[in-house]
């Protein structure tokens, strides 16, 4: 009985990944509604993974270097100074092009002291999160959040002070309620927001 238990399993291992290999349709997820999708923590995680990245790259290979071969700087003021924008603006604009797409989710940076106010928390579930990744910023605080009759669900991970241009700016901006941060400090967080439907 166990051979022939283990020759079934082999068997249907075998059909499923000959059929992968040779391009047999295997049914989406729309052509079978007991298939169930993504969960949305796990989104929050890719798109966060993405982002990080992202900036990451702009901060140190094109930002760093830039400046450090004195070609072009970052400026607050990057349009009309010719410049870079700085990697804050850098999400922030991205952020907007990716809300404009009519997909749903958005992105966005947020903090408890922020430079601009369109820049602090807009729920009280935010600055509750944003206060908790204070004490621990190492997983992001989640929830489900409503807008209207739509339910939301809100990934807040947080964003800290990763190069000495981050530290500088805030620091030094006249407009900065908080002037005395560190490199890695949580200078606050990054919301990210995808529909439920």
């Amino acid at each position: 009985m166990d051979s022939r238990r283990c020759a079934f399993r082999a068997a249907t291992i075998a059909f499923f990944l000959g059929g992968l290999w040779i391009g047999i349709p295997f049914p989406s997820a729309k052509e079978s509604p007991g298939l169930v999708g993504i969960a949305p923590e796990r989104v929050a995680d890719y798109v966060h993974a993405v982002l990080e990245a992202d900036r990451s790259i702009y901060t140190t290979q094109v930002v760093n270097r830039m400046q450090e071969k004195g070609i072009v700087a970052a400026a607050e003021h990057w349009e009309q100074d010719n410049a870079l924008p700085l990697p804050a603006q850098f999400l922030q604009h991205s952020g907007r092009l990716v809300a404009e797409s009519g997909r749903g989710i958005r992105y966005r940076l947020i903090g408890l002291s922020p430079i601009y106010q369109r820049n602090a928390p807009a729920t009280e579930f935010e600055r509750k999160a944003l206060t908790e990744l204070q004490r621990k910023p190492d997983r992001p605080v989640t929830g489900i959040v409503s807008s209207g009759k739509k339910q939301y669900f809100q990934a807040i991970y947080s964003d800290r002070a990763v190069s000495s241009a981050c530290v500088a700016c805030h620091n030094s901006h006249p407009l900065s309620p908080k002037q005395d941060f560190k490199l890695n400090d949580v200078m606050g967080g990054i919301a990210i927001t995808i529909p439920l439907e």
